[in-house]
């Protein structure tokens, strides 16, 4: 059922945000670190390891697939404009950093698709 699917996101969810807020408390930061990486990395290991215990029937397996779509987006969107503003208060370093980081990733998509079309 879809609501597998639900439940199997809600508790990487969870997880995921306890041991991003643990990995900051640990570092010595006040902020999650990592929260939403930890939760999606969980949601491909449980949905993969579910999947080869045959334990999921088809619609299981549609609904967990439906809610691993829709979260990549949402919690990526609502993860994205945390402490945006305090970044930019902190003065140059976090624009250049933040710009530099999106730069790379454009580059190397387009080197990613270059490779694939051969």
């Amino acid at each position: 059922m879809v609501i597998y699917g639900l439940g199997l996101l809600s508790f990487c969810y969870i997880i995921g945000q306890l041991l991003g807020e643990f990995l900051g408390k640990f570092l010595g930061i006040e902020a999650n670190v990592g929260g939403v990486g930890f939760a999606m990395l969980l949601l491909i290991v449980l949905s993969n390891w579910l999947k080869s215990k045959n334990w999921l029937d088809e619609l299981s397996e549609k609904g967990i697939e439906f809610w691993s779509n829709m979260y990549l987006p949402i919690i990526v969107a609502m993860s994205s404009i945390q402490n945006v503003s305090l970044a930019i208060s902190k003065g140059l370093l976090p624009i250049v950093a933040g710009s530099l980081v999106v730069l790379v990733c454009f580059l190397v998509v387009q080197l990613l698709t270059k490779l694939t079309q051969k």
